[in-house]
């Protein structure tokens, strides 16, 4: 066994709220720094118009979907690196990292090749009725494609910097590619006159500068969390199958949501570019929920992580007590940001009324299972951190299948569109608390006792 170094945060020692939020604050901050990284896209691109924001949406359904086999190397980092730095065993950490990285690598490879050469059929699957739209949102999706492997790579790295206890670095690296993107989008979207396309640019370039950053810290900085790390080695099959058996049913939570997610869409199209347009916007402002409460679930999956790692389920069961009140809180001040301030930040995005009419309507009907959303995030964190990995998967799955047919049916009704909006927000009620309740159960059956 190898000591952990002066690199790594010891997470199984100290004050549990302090430790969480040592870990938790910088990878929510970076969590919305990706908010803003598409709020700023469509901030320029609402001056040009719904179209192109209806564009990047649907293209940006494509770019989700991609998250869900970048979770192989960022599931990989997190509870390998995480598991094993408890156990004290650093290089058994490092191989943990090394193997995510390059599975990262391949997969991105392979899944932006796909996203460039299949942009015309993907994209006919919203059957969008404008032309131009779909043109935009094809030109878009195959630019944003070539930098999925950057974005892939990142994403690993950002696993393996989280779960030894260093968060810090992360944020720093992804707000230099936030601000890059700020900077370009104005001059890209705008002053050049490139629209969609110009918004691709600028994402994309940022994306490359955040890998490279990401590449040289994990070797050079000052809080690298290993020493002597190399990006050649011996790639094992156990260790591939092991990072497999984590992330698989992840991954497949993460794909079959967001290809309900794509059904859902599909149906908003048939109501117009303007729906489009609302659904792209209200996803990202919600997103204040999703991206923190996640971000705060992958401190949680560091901390239980590196506790299951060294036997400490005292400091198990008081983290589970905190986390749950912290995001509790959370998900109240989001339930009154949405239901109070959503007309308001719509109309930031499009300035139309309404856009902004429908848009408010959107955010009120999300706001009700807000709270429950952070309760099930959270329980999620905790039990990818001892590594069950199943029950989050199978909720979310069925939670999101039940999801599709509430949409259709409640759509059909003469609620109209709110019925769109309904069958969203009660599909997650019932996923929300359905997690919450069997990972009640599960705790239950958790020692009370430390290991020897």
């Amino acid at each position: 066994m190898i000591k952990t170094t002066a690199q790594t945060n010891d997470l199984t020692q100290g004050g549990i709220l302090n430790k969480l939020l040592l870990i938790a604050v910088p990878i929510m901050g970076t969590q919305l720094m990706q908010m803003l990284y598409n709020l700023t896209d469509m901030f320029w691109l609402g001056r040009v118009g719904s179209d192109a924001v209806a564009a990047t949406g649907s293209a940006g359904m494509f770019l989700w979907l991609s998250q869900a086999f970048m979770m192989i190397g960022r599931m990989g980092s997190e509870i390998g690196v995480s598991q094993s730095v408890g156990r004290k065993d650093m290089e058994e950490a490092k191989k943990y990292s090394q193997t995510s990285l390059w599975l990262s690598v391949i997969l991105g490879t392979v899944f932006g090749s796909l996203m460039i050469v299949l942009r015309n059929p993907l994209i006919g699957f919203f059957n969008i009725q404008e032309p131009n739209v779909a043109a935009d949102a094809a030109i878009y999706l195959a630019i944003t494609g070539a930098a999925i492997p950057a974005a892939y790579v990142s994403s690993a790295i950002t696993g393996t910097f989280n779960a030894s206890g260093n968060s810090r670095t992360p944020f720093l690296i992804n707000a230099v590619g936030l601000l890059t993107n700020i900077i370009l989008d104005p001059i890209l979207i705008l002053t050049l006159g490139w629209g969609v396309t110009g918004a691709a640019i600028a994402t994309s370039l940022a994306q490359y500068l955040v890998a490279f950053l990401f590449l040289a810290a994990i070797r050079k900085s000052r809080r690298m969390p290993f020493p002597d790390y190399r990006f050649t080695f011996r790639l094992e099959r156990d260790r591939i199958m092991q990072i497999m058996k984590w992330s698989m049913p992840i991954v497949l939570e993460s794909m079959l949501f967001t290809i309900l997610s794509m059904l859902i869409s599909r149906i908003v199209a048939g109501w117009g570019v303007t729906p489009m347009a609302v659904q792209r916007v209200g996803s990202q402002i919600e997103s204040l929920s999703w991206l923190i409460g996640g971000g705060f679930a992958s401190a949680v999956t560091a901390f239980m992580g590196q506790n299951y790692g060294a036997g400490k389920w005292r400091r198990i069961h008081e983290g589970i007590r905190i986390s749950m009140l912290t995001m509790t809180a959370w998900g109240i001040v989001i339930t009154a940001v949405l239901f109070f301030g959503g007309g308001f930040i719509f109309r930031l995005f499009l300035p139309d009324p309404a856009a902004v009419e429908m848009g408010a309507a959107y955010m009120k009907i999300l706001a009700v299972c807000q709270i429950v959303a952070c309760l099930e995030y959270n329980s999620a964190g905790i039990l990818r951190g001892i590594g069950k990995t199943i029950p989050p998967s199978i909720v979310s799955i069925s939670g999101n299948i039940i999801r599709v047919p509430l949409v259709y049916l409640l759509s059909a009704t003469s609620l109209g569109i709110n019925g769109i909006w309904l069958g969203i927000t009660l599909g997650a009620m019932i996923r929300g608390l359905w997690l919450f309740i069997w990972f009640l159960f599960i705790a239950k059956k958790m020692p009370d006792t430390d290991a020897n």
